[in-house]
């Protein structure tokens, strides 16, 4: 039995369309183990457990910060063959064979999550104790964390397989084809609206399960960012309008859930830590009450059964340390957007009182150098003042093994600028009103970041006024200012593209429109130049490769176009024996 649940929990890396768990072809071991409401937490727990792995995790990093604006593949020292495969992705020259264009990791927790929807309601009638609401519940969760996922894989690739169902045996048909995005979306949206009535409340528990499991507020924040993001694309006033239903039921029950503390002088409009204590509450204590899902890491020792390090590897290896004897730095650094500040919009920080600004990189203010390293689930250094002139130094206190830093996937400031971008897309003129209420929503973020000496240098509603597009930039700057390194931005920069260009088709895979001769559509450069900022002069050389549409999303894996003939490649990259990109 102990076997059997390793190879349940195991990431397989043999090559397959969808990279699943092959579990042993003798069916008495599969029926034996599915018998008692222990056995579905395992498995519940273990679907959670393979969201965590490495290369989950350090995908997240790469695909949603470092594509972007954000983040830059640390110069030298590192691993060789990480580097080169950051760098093609930093350069826009990606092979299909790049570790990071793989897909594998996230049908891995996908398959876990049809395994339990398939095999769980089973198990009431072999146990008493487990009840259709413990099933309902556990269905809930699988089917929330496997819309996660496709969510993820659309966003990055587009086009991709739907799997059928779980993947028990190694006798099954893994080649799958791929379907349009906008199938896979509404295969989401349909489980999440499936979900949420039988997901537990926010509130149902008092320990990390509070944020740990997906409950009904994780499922609506999950669902509000998928219609955002096919609003985006396929500029629907319906999928706003949803996006702020759902942001709003999110909102008030974050309200509902506070319990005011005896220091708290007056009620704050949002529940919200300020400063220093939002920091350490977050990215040094964790599971803080503005909190909605962030992932559970395990760290109470070195490794596990499986001889596996503890910790969350990903972001250590990123952001922190890639291995142990590392002189102090992990794979990526933060861009020079980051340093100072300006009031044009050019730096991510207009004041130098926002204490996010050092609070979320070291030596932000230390001008002279190029790129920074990443504080925000870094340093644990809250109690210290930063220097006048270089804010924080490098913390290098964190320990290696067993990197004890959970991974934050949604939290109330996110669902706040998420309700204020629909807001702004609503408007019908520059003048409408619902432009100020959005502005309104960016302050309240805005200002949680400032002393109570410095409130009145928050943003002023007479600097953005102006017009629409205006509004929606300031959107855009606060989620900057607020949510990187959180694997947030490229997807907003991608939104912001979407909304502004005409013809992205949804319902079709590019390789369908290929063969039907269309003509991609083309980026928007304001976009392209936000995206290559981060380069010097501009980044031209790099954007002008990302003229159409197709060049946003990652190259189908190399390892799955060679076993499964029903997959077609991305058509911006060549087939050929190098599986070379084509510029």
């Amino acid at each position: 039995m102990k076997t059997y649940i390793n190879i349940i929990l195991a990431s397989l890396m043999a090559a397959s369309c969808v990279d699943t768990i092959i579990l042993p072809d003798d069916k008495t071991v599969d029926e034996d183990f599915w018998k008692s409401k222990k056995d579905v937490a395992l498995m519940v727990n273990g679907a959670y457990e393979s969201m965590g792995y490495t290369d989950v995790i350090a995908r997240l990093i790469v695909w949603g910060d470092m594509r972007s604006d954000e983040m830059v593949p640390t110069a030298s020292g590192t691993s060789t063959g990480t580097r080169e495969a950051l760098q093609q992705i930093s350069t826009a020259n990606m092979e299909t064979t790049n570790a990071f264009a793989q897909w594998n990791a996230f049908y891995h927790v996908i398959n876990n999550c049809n395994i339990v929807l398939e095999r769980s309601q089973g198990v009431m009638n072999e146990d008493p104790n487990y009840s259709e609401g413990d099933y309902l519940s556990d269905r809930a969760q699988m089917l929330a964390l496997r819309s996660l996922c496709y969510f993820y894989l659309v966003r990055n690739f587009r086009d991709v397989p739907y799997s059928p169902g779980a993947f028990m045996n190694s006798s099954q048909d893994y080649n799958v084809p791929q379907s349009a995005p906008a199938y896979v979306l509404q295969r989401c949206i349909d489980d999440l609206e499936q979900a949420i009535p039988n997901a537990v409340a926010g509130n149902a528990y008092s320990d990390w399960r509070r944020v740990g499991y997906m409950t009904r507020d994780g499922m609506r924040s999950l669902l509000a960012d998928i219609y955002l993001w096919r609003a985006s694309v396929m500029h629907s006033q319906a999928d706003y309008q949803k996006v702020i239903e759902l942001c709003d039921q999110v909102i008030q029950a974050k309200k509902d859930q506070h319990i005011v503390r005896p220091y708290e002088t007056q009620v704050k409009e949002y529940p919200l830590a300020t400063q220093r204590e939002m920091f350490y509450d977050l990215f040094v204590k964790q599971n803080a009450e503005e909190s909605i899902f962030e992932l559970q890491v395990n760290a109470s020792n070195n490794v596990n059964s499986k001889n596996q390090r503890l910790g969350n590897n990903g972001v250590c290896q990123m952001l922190y340390k890639y291995d142990s004897n590392s002189s102090g730095f992990g794979f990526l650094k933060a861009t020079s957007i980051f340093a100072g500040t300006a009031s044009n919009g050019t730096k991510v920080y207009r004041q130098a009182n926002d204490y996010r600004m050092n609070a979320f990189v070291f030596e932000a203010n230390n001008t002279e150098n190029g790129t920074y390293d990443v504080r925000k689930m870094v340093g644990d250094d809250v109690d210290l003042q930063p220097s006048a002139t270089t804010g924080y130094t490098r913390n290098g206190a964190r320990p290696w093994t067993g990197y004890a830093q959970n991974y934050i996937f949604y939290r109330l400031t996110d669902v706040i600028l998420m309700k204020a971008e629909a807001m702004v897309q609503l408007a019908t003129a520059d003048d409408d009103p619902i432009l100020r209420s959005a502005f309104n929503l960016v302050q309240a973020v805005n200002l949680r970041a400032l002393d109570d000496n410095a409130q009145g240098d928050s943003i002023k509603w007479a600097t953005y006024r102006e017009s629409k597009e205006t509004v929606e930039l300031l959107v855009m700057e606060e989620r900057l200012r607020e949510l990187c390194f959180e694997g947030k931005r490229w997807y907003d920069l991608l939104r912001y593209n979407f909304r502004h260009v005409e013809g992205i088709d949804y319902n079709t895979t590019l390789a369908q429109q290929d063969e039907e001769g269309r003509q991609w559509v083309a980026n928007y450069q304001a976009m392209l130049n936000l995206m290559g900022r981060k380069f010097d002069g501009g980044g031209s050389a790099v954007t002008n490769k990302m003229q159409g549409e197709p060049h946003l999303y990652l190259p189908i894996p190399h390892r799955e176009l060679v076993v499964c003939p029903l997959l077609k490649q991305n058509p911006v990259y060549s087939e050929s024996d190098e599986y070379e990109k084509n510029v």
